[in-house]
Order: C-alpha cells, then structure tokens, then sequence
C-alpha cells in the first residue's frame, strides 16, 4: 500500500472571526491544497466550523490535529463526527490527542489522569460507536452503557498525535494514521522508529499507518525576524510539561531544563534564550519560497506523508 502525499493548510482565525477561516478554506481548495485541518483548543469551536467548511467546499479532505479526549466525551464524538461525514460526504477524519495539563486542567478544570489509557478507551469507545453498537463499557478512564446511534454510513478515520514512545507506538497501533507538532527535524528518525514498531505490533505494515505533521512556515525573506517571532510563540509551548519533556526526549535536555527553570521563575529572557536560531531552524521551515518547498519535500522524503502548513 502506498500512501500519497498530502499537502493541508491550517485553518485558523487569531481574532475570532470566522469569515477569514471560511475564505480560507474555499481558497486552499481552489489552490489545489489535499486537506484543510483545524486545530481544537478553543474559540471559535473546530467541529462547528468544520460542519460550515465541508459545505463551502466539494474536494478537500477535513481534519482536526487535534480534539482533546478530555474535554469531549466518545458519545459527543461519535455523534458529532457521524454527523460531519454525511454533511461533508465522507471527507471528514477526526483526530484526537491527549492535549495538556495546561488545557485540560487549567482552562476546563478537569483531571489529567492516565492521558495514554484514556487515549486508547476513546478510541475504541467511539469506534464501536461509530459501528452502531450499543455501549456496555468500563474502562480505567472511561465508561459508557447503553448508548447507541445508527451506524455512520462511511467510516470515520481516527488518527492520534503523539509525542513520545508511548503514545507514538500506541498510535500506530490502534490509529488509521498519527499527527506531529513541534518536533525537531533531527528527531524524527527517532520518531518515526516507534511509529514503525506500533504498526507492528498491531499487526500492520508501516506503510500502512500515514504520518501527518502541521509544520510553522514563514515564507519571507526576513529571516531573523520571523525567527524571533517564532521563539516568542513556541515558548509557552515547551514551557508545558509534556512538549518539555518532549523537548529533552528529544535530545535537548539542558535547554528543556532552562525553558522550565526560566518560565517557573517567570524570567522570559533566560526562557527564550534556551529556544536558539539552531533548534527554531530544526523546528520551524523559515526562508524563501523555494527553500520552504525544497524543506517539505525533504521531509516527504523522511517519511512524512501529509504536511499540514501553518502560519502563524
């Protein structure tokens, strides 16, 4: 099986409109763009909108990277993503991620207690329900009994981000594909080395399990600009426990070390001094339009299937 090469773009609005993100979406298709992909982390809501994009839109493929488990629960997802495969005729994946402490502990008040089982009882909970079979479940993070909708009439794919070996093998294990975020290019051999040994272990080929990634990409001649900017927007970032701990797994533990001593002691000099040009440059894809395309291509090469562009 060969998986073909995507390329997305993230819809976003960085003031809350909607008109942009709708404009935006009928313009990645009319450009030739595979996929459009929102991220879930607030206002204005991602499954709302997907529901308004697949009608704006015939051909492109949609895409959440990523809907927390936490916050909403398998019956929700079910009957939402049933609802948004009809509405988009079969073009509408789900993704679905652990998120963080921050947002799932802070902004919904709610406990972040075994992010990898409750992954995995998501998963399967809202794919049994997906099939039209009843809930009778009790799981270690999760239960459900006695809740049934009729059978979506296209599958719904479900794909997991991950991080670290983990999550990254269970992904692979039980996902129709996985999603990265923020990962330095250096690591990713490393990455997707426990993405191929999750494929097996759940009795898959690699080739089978699509590798998705939402790369920062600046296209600019202002190099240095846009590299500080990015060191401003990725700190609070690497500044949250799991991408910190990401971050040192990946080979960069004493400049995860001085992001988390620097953001707890709420110095946001030695906080960004840690996020060097070296690792923002290993990160992000910053530089002119053929160097940006020349670096996706790369990364196709590396094993990287769908590249969601973002710029922020």
């Amino acid at each position: 099986m060969t998986i073909p090469l995507r390329t997305g773009m993230t819809l976003v609005s960085y003031d809350g409109s909607i008109g942009q993100i709708l404009e935006d979406a009928e313009l990645a298709e009319t450009l030739g763009y595979d996929d459009v992909w929102f991220g879930d982390v607030g206002a204005p809501d991602a499954l709302t909108l997907a529901a308004v994009v697949a009608d704006r839109t015939s051909r492109v493929r949609i895409g959440t990277a990523v809907t927390p488990v936490f916050t909403r629960t398998p019956a929700v997802l079910a009957a939402t993503s049933s609802t948004l495969q009809q509405l988009s005729g079969g073009r509408f994946l789900l993704g679905l991620g652990s998120s963080s402490e921050k947002m799932v502990k802070s902004w919904h008040g709610l406990s972040f207690d075994h992010p990898l089982s409750r992954v995995r009882e998501t998963t399967d909970l809202v794919r049994l329900l997906l099939q039209g079979e009843k809930s009778d479940f009790t799981g270690q993070t999760l239960s459900s009994h006695g809740y049934r909708q009729a059978a979506a009439e296209q599958p719904v794919p479900i794909y997991l981000a991950a991080l670290r070996p983990r999550m990254l093998r269970l992904a692979a294990q039980i996902g129709d594909g996985v999603v990265f975020n923020f990962f330095p290019r250096s690591a990713l051999p490393k990455i997707l080395g426990y993405v191929h040994e999750g494929a097996l272990e759940g009795g898959k080929s690699p080739d089978e399990v699509e590798v998705v990634c939402r790369f920062q990409v600046a296209v600019t001649d202002q190099v240095e600009e846009h590299v500080n900017y990015l060191r401003f927007f990725l700190a609070p970032y690497f500044a949250q426990t799991v991408y910190n701990r990401f971050l040192a797994w990946c080979g960069f533990e004493e400049m995860a070390a001085q992001i988390a001593e620097g953001w707890a002691n709420k110095d946001r000099e030695s906080t960004m001094a840690a996020l060097t040009d070296e690792l923002i440059h290993d990160i992000a894809v910053i530089g002119d339009k053929a160097y940006c395309q020349g670096r996706i291509r790369e990364y196709a090469e590396m094993g990287i299937h769908t590249h969601i562009i973002s710029c922020p």
